[in-house]
């Protein structure tokens, strides 16, 4: 287990040097001149000259990503050209919000999925595995900004609609992540806050994800119900619950982790339309204002970081096969 980690931390550098020369190249390609976004249309053309030789736009794009490719190699991610504000520094800034929504989102899908998933498999052919599977299939048709909009109108009495808490009230940074800097600080009613913030944002993000573990979990009990060894379980008396929980949901939570892995990546990267229906100061709304602006070094960052931890998430989860299933082993 220990070499097959140490080969997958081996293989990231590989991993994130593609996925830098990609996102540069692509976003190169795209039409338009970088000057004009950060001095303007009106600009006299020295300027624009001046601009241009600063940032390195007059030579060839190549040669310009081997200078960006030294920076990221010292682990410098560049500046925003119109804030003139480090990348590293705002991605710091955004990357917890994220992270805390995705989180939230995840767990509201896993509880949620699971929960569906296995009633749907042990009631099967009922009024529960129907409703279960109509909410599945709801939950991947109705896009997520509508929902997200839905959601504001519904309980937008109930539940904060954006993240307007007053930043004098923050307490001090300890992890960067609100949820746990306040509980730290035994801040009870600003986490209570902070979770009505979050409250329908996740349900928005989570709701694609529970859809796909409902169904998949569903699948993985049913043939796991099937076997042998789940017939000789009930037949030398077990209950019910038990048989299920412990002997089926086990043996069938490998695809299940799987999915996960998978969708917390989604969860990272789809967040755009979330973040930005309910004004979510995260990676998403970043990256959609930095793709407005031009801003190449931001959003080469926020992919990269993306791209880190998503790697990362599937990593854990190859690793958490060896633990939910003794059978599985990593060779040397």
């Amino acid at each position: 287990m220990t070499q097959y980690v140490l080969r997958r931390l081996l293989l990231l550098p590989f991993v994130l040097f593609s996925v830098s020369f990609i996102v540069f190249m692509l976003i190169h390609a795209v039409p338009g001149d970088p000057v004009t976004n950060i001095v303007g249309e009106k600009a006299t053309a020295e300027v624009r000259e001046k601009v241009r030789r600063r940032y390195g736009f007059d030579r060839p794009v190549i040669v310009q990503y081997g200078s960006y490719l030294g920076r990221l190699v010292r682990g410098d991610l560049g500046q925003s050209y119109k804030r003139d504000e480090e990348v590293s520094r705002e991605i710091a800034q955004r990357l917890p919000s994220t992270i805390e929504l995705a989180f939230a989102a995840m767990a509201i899908a896993l509880v949620g999925g699971l929960a569906l998933g296995v009633l749907s498999a042990v009631r099967k052919g009922g009024w529960i595995d129907f409703l279960s599977m109509t909410v599945a299939l709801a939950g991947v048709s109705v896009p997520v900004f509508w929902l997200g909009l839905i959601l504001m109108i519904s309980f937008g009495g109930i539940f904060a609609t954006g993240w307007e808490i007053d930043p004098k009230c923050f307490p001090p940074r300890i992890t960067g992540f609100l949820l746990v800097d306040t509980l730290l600080k035994g801040e009870f009613r600003m986490f209570l806050d902070a979770l009505r913030h979050l409250a329908l944002p996740a349900a928005a993000l989570g709701s694609i994800p529970l859809a796909m573990t409902a169904r998949i979990t569903r699948a993985a009990m049913l043939e796991v119900l099937g076997s042998d060894y789940i017939r000789t379980a009930r037949a030398k008396g077990l209950t019910p619950w038990r048989t299920v929980m412990r002997h089926a949901f086990r043996n069938a939570a490998i695809p299940i982790v799987t999915l996960v892995g998978l969708e917390f990546g989604y969860l990272l990267g789809g967040a755009v339309l979330t973040e930005t229906v309910f004004s979510w100061p995260g990676m998403g709304t970043y990256i959609l204002q930095s793709v407005g602006e031009r801003e190449w070094n931001a959003i080469g960052g926020a992919v990269l970081v993306l791209s880190t931890v998503f790697v990362l998430a599937n990593l854990a989860v190859d690793i958490l096969y060896a633990f939910i299933d003794p059978r599985v082993r990593y060779g040397t």
